[in-house]
């Protein structure tokens, strides 16, 4: 995983007229899981993209696993600077989970291969110093800011989508809730929530879901000072 950290801009001396590189290499990887999803991306669609044969990669990366390591943290960029939002610890973190949020966003392929155990590059692990960051100074130990921080992490990834979070079906006006109100017999409490509006299930519950987990950190925080 040495070229994760290390994105130097070799060049393939073979195609003189085409430059190739390893961050070439990985935006066109994430040109292609952008567009198309990321199951395909291969080393052989990427090098047919870039003009070069698969084996040309392999000079660069090697194989599919690390390329997608490389990938990640091309497409996070920059991790955010939160010096500069007002407010203290609070509002640093509703920042970070919207600037998060837009990035998986532009890149919906993000949050599906960010878990399990893995290699993190240094970009990554710079949006986790960043939120780490923000609770600096709140009395909070350095366990409890990093599980706040994959509390808050969880949380976007989960109300991320449609796919990963599954909520979008409970819409007031969907097929769903015509099913659960043509057998409000079965379902009396599910009838009567979905009888008026749903603002909480709008953005998946994200933002009801954040304030709850930023008002157990404030009482926490309280508790400390």
């Amino acid at each position: 995983m040495k070229s994760l950290w290390d994105l130097s801009e070799q060049r393939e001396k073979s195609k003189p007229r085409v430059v190739l590189t390893l961050s070439g290499i990985a935006k066109a990887a994430i040109d292609i899981a952008d567009t198309d999803g990321i199951e395909s991306v291969s080393m052989q669609r990427v090098a047919a993209d870039l003009g070069f044969t698969k084996m040309a990669l392999y000079r660069y990366v090697q194989g599919k696993d690390e390329l997608l390591s490389i990938m990640i943290d091309l497409a996070v960029a920059e991790p955010p600077d939160l010096s500069g939002v007002p407010g203290g610890w609070r509002p640093r973190l509703e920042a970070f989970a919207g600037q998060l949020a837009d990035v998986w966003r532009r890149h919906p392929w993000i949050p599906v291969v960010t878990v399990g155990s893995r290699v993190m590059g240094p970009r990554e692990a710079g949006w986790v110093e960043s939120a780490v960051a923000a609770l600096a100074g709140t009395g909070l130990t350095g366990d409890e800011r990093l599980a706040a921080v994959f509390l808050l992490f969880g949380h976007v990834r989960n109300t991320q989508s449609m796919a990963t979070a599954g909520t979008q079906p409970w819409s007031g006006d969907g097929e769903l809730a015509g099913q659960i109100r043509g057998h409000a017999e079965l379902f009396p409490e599910l009838n009567q929530a979905l009888s008026g509006p749903a603002p909480s299930l709008a953005d998946n519950a994200r933002k009801f879901g954040l304030d709850r987990i930023l008002d157990g950190l404030a009482v926490l925080i309280a508790e400390r000072s």
